[in-house]
């Protein structure tokens, strides 16, 4: 997707924001539509506002839960899938622990697929809710420079967010500990590795991402005192330049990436990321209706 594309889908989110805080009329282009949530893995924020954003454009939304599917009996995916389309889908929003799953299914059904999270490979609704956000503050994106925190390596939000930022000419600063950040070669050319410290002072704006329980005891990390050596605290916050904002895909692990009394600080826009989740998600279901 090119940045215009991209400014045009950030351009209808700020549409529908104001039209639903105005209770303005919002136009039901997903009227006689079947949109279906299709998780194989958990997740709130994505899968609620993917289903608030197509009720508000007046679709009917069918929600898939795998545990208590007939996959639990035997049932492949594939015929999962040929169920959904059979029910009348036009619309499947998929997530998936798979990479390269999502991508698979082009042209073997007749829905439109959303890719609502593929394994450790993109993120892309997150990301351009992120970019929302950050448009929202800055008035533009160009030239911004973003420090990323965390696991990088296991961080679809953190692919999808380089590869997005790089098209509006930004500077991604990544730092972490050295087990969870992307080797010398996998760096890009508008990346560089800093400390945490230097890269707060740095940045416009500050990303910090989830330490993944799952993931974690595979690389004997310490999350004990994880916030002092990585984290943001009220020691980091004063690093930050006055104008500077820090955001969080979530879910969060309280007074770990960031110390549970700055949440809502008024630097914060993690909250504002998940108001945003909706009205950005509106934007790609209208382009994808389209």
């Amino acid at each position: 997707m090119e940045s215009s594309e991209i400014l045009s889908l950030i351009e209808r989110a700020h549409f529908f924001s104001e039209s639903l805080k105005n209770k303005s009329h919002i136009p039901q282009v997903l009227q006689n539509t079947v949109v279906t949530n299709l998780f194989f893995e958990h997740s709130t924020r994505t899968k609620f506002s993917f289903e608030v954003a197509a009720k508000r454009l007046g679709a009917y939304v069918l929600n898939f839960h795998s545990e208590s599917s007939s996959l639990a009996k035997g049932e492949t995916l594939y015929d999962t899938l040929r169920t959904f389309e059979a029910l009348g889908t036009d619309i499947a929003i998929i997530r998936h622990s798979d990479d390269s799953y999502i991508e698979s299914l082009k042209d073997k059904h007749y829905f439109s697929v959303i890719n609502a999270g593929a394994g450790r490979f993109e993120h892309p609704s997150q990301s351009l809710l992120d970019l929302f956000t950050i448009h929202q503050e800055f008035k533009q994106i160009n030239n911004l420079t973003i420090l990323i925190c965390g696991d990088i390596i296991n961080s679809r939000v953190a692919r999808s967010n380089i590869n997005a930022l790089k098209k509006f000419n930004c500077k991604i600063l990544l730092a972490g500990p050295a087990q969870l950040l992307p080797s010398a070669t996998e760096i890009e050319s508008h990346c560089e590795v800093v400390n945490i410290d230097d890269g707060l002072k740095r940045a416009d704006v500050a990303m910090f991402l989830r330490v993944q329980h799952e993931r974690h005891d595979l690389y004997e990390l310490n999350t004990n005192n994880y916030n002092k050596l990585y984290g943001l605290n009220q020691e980091r916050l004063e690093l930050m330049p006055k104008h500077a904002i820090f955001m969080h895909p979530g879910p969060f692990n309280r007074d770990v990436e960031i110390e549970g009394s700055l949440i809502e600080h008024k630097k914060s826009r993690i909250f504002k990321q998940k108001e945003n989740g909706v009205y950005t998600r509106m934007s790609i279901l209208e382009w994808i209706k389209s």
